[in-house]
């Protein structure tokens, strides 16, 4: 609802709102999954609404990682499956993979789960597998919608390691939440009421 909103390469920023604020709308405009009805999404200076065919394909695989709350796995593939996905749809997938998808399972502490199918996992396990799958393609920024909302806390917590682990990287991370205590572990935090900043 003309809210405006600038994040810098490289930010830790905490979106707050309660349910129905507009939190997960403005995550699906900036991953273009919804289209703003008025106003401009820029990215490095270009707008990301009009992006088209090999343009807007391009901008959802190498420049955005979504992270949903619900981890959004596949079934019937297992966790290494699960995270080759977007190397396969992206036609990225190569001999360098196999060790790409090994330390990247390194890194999130999931080598042990990336044969296993998602039944057989952990909500924790799931979640990392989720991350991995959006890291692959090393995007310049991350969305992360509500990641600890199906979590108990412990975990919550750990997950929460993993983004700051992953923003000290250089990667830009965007993660919406109603919790307080999740917002106020970013390095910045802001407030969403009605679409508008408060």
């Amino acid at each position: 609802n003309g809210l405006d909103l600038t994040v810098m390469k490289g930010e830790f920023l905490g979106i707050m709102g309660s349910s129905g604020s507009g939190k997960t709308t403005l995550l699906n405009c900036v991953s273009t999954m919804i289209r703003p009805s008025s106003g401009t999404i820029l990215l490095n200076g270009e707008n990301v609404a009009d992006f088209r065919g090999s343009k807007l394909a391009s901008y959802r695989g190498n420049k955005i990682g979504y992270l949903f709350q619900t981890f959004e796995l596949l079934d019937n593939l297992t966790g290494r499956e699960n995270i080759k996905m977007p190397l396969v749809i992206h036609k990225k997938l190569d001999h360098d993979s196999e060790k790409q998808i090994e330390d990247l399972a390194k890194f999130l502490e999931i080598t042990d789960v990336l044969d296993k199918f998602p039944a057989q996992m952990s909500g924790g396990q799931k979640q990392r597998i989720a991350a991995a799958r959006a890291l692959i393609l090393n995007p310049e920024l991350i969305l992360a919608d509500e990641p600890t909302g199906a979590l108990d806390t412990k975990t919550g917590e750990q997950v929460m390691t993993l983004f700051r682990e992953i923003n000290k990287s250089g990667t830009t991370v965007i993660i919406v939440t109603h919790d307080a205590r999740i917002g106020n572990s970013t390095e910045r935090c802001i407030k969403i009421l009605d679409g508008l900043l408060c």
